[in-house]
């Protein structure tokens, strides 16, 4: 992984070919449909064969806790890579909801696609290709084509280029896609790191923002140690009467019946 690093950082895949043969793997050892079966057989290529730069089983959980927490009904994931994070969200997020995971590079997407296509979750994941920092192209398709609007963003996961978290949060925010009681969850906030990420919710801590701070490991190894911030909104519903009656956390904060 180390020694792909600029490879990684211009094409966002490592360069040996790994992501490519994960697929491979998924398709050959998991049976058509089987959700459960392809997130084993990501796990198990990460532990025996190769670290994959994906969330992991172990951070996945909290992962798996925040989103059953919440509730949501339409999500964000802000890195697609190979599509685990995604498999794992299919998995608990609650029946009629959607997830949209963007992804900046186009092999990748593919790839996450022909996973997603294998487990049978393809018709609750949208596989969008682009960044929201580029230019307002892919902020104009989620809400012209999917119909982001204000308060209608429940939960974001954000796990991509670590420079682009903080500027990719406040374009969210001033879309206005959030509503009071909305949750992001960062992955890789400690290692390698997210400038300024944990100072920028400790700032705003009790005014934007209640964060929670999971301490945990990169990854597919118990070595190098993790942070996950987990941020509830605590602005104002900016859809009064909407979201919040579909789903995801009511406006006093607490979930919904039968949410959990």
């Amino acid at each position: 992984m180390a020694l792909g690093a600029r490879h990684l950082q211009k094409h966002w895949q490592v360069g040996d070919g790994r992501e490519a043969a994960l697929a491979e793997h998924v398709t050959s050892s998991a049976a058509p449909g089987d959700l459960d079966a392809a997130i084993r057989a990501v796990d198990e290529f990460g532990y025996g064969r190769s670290i994959m730069m994906n969330v992991g089983d172990e951070k996945g959980e909290l992962l798996d806790a925040a989103i059953r927490r919440v509730g949501p009904r339409r999500l964000l994931e802000l890195g697609t890579y190979c599509g685990y994070s995604a498999l794992r969200t299919a998995r608990v997020m609650p029946d009629g909801a959607h997830l949209y995971s963007i992804e900046f590079s186009a092999d990748n997407a593919a790839i996450a696609q022909r996973i997603l296509d294998h487990a049978g979750v393809a018709g609750r994941v949208t596989v969008v290709i682009g960044t929201l920092g580029d230019g307002g192209r892919t902020i104009s398709a989620l809400e012209s084509e999917h119909g982001f609007g204000p308060g209608s963003l429940d939960f974001v996961f954000v796990d991509h280029d670590k420079s682009a978290y903080i500027p990719d949060i406040e374009r969210i925010l001033e879309r206005g896609w959030l509503r009071r009681g909305s949750v992001i969850v960062a992955d890789n906030v400690k290692f390698p790191g997210v400038p300024g990420y944990r100072e920028y919710m400790r700032e705003r801590e009790g005014r934007v923002w209640r964060t929670t701070e999971h301490e945990t490991h990169v990854e597919y190894q118990t070595l190098i140690r993790d942070l996950v911030l987990e941020s509830e909104y605590l602005a104002e519903d900016s859809n009064p009467g909407g979201r919040a009656a579909e789903g995801g956390l009511r406006g006093d904060g607490a979930p919904p019946a039968g949410a959990m």
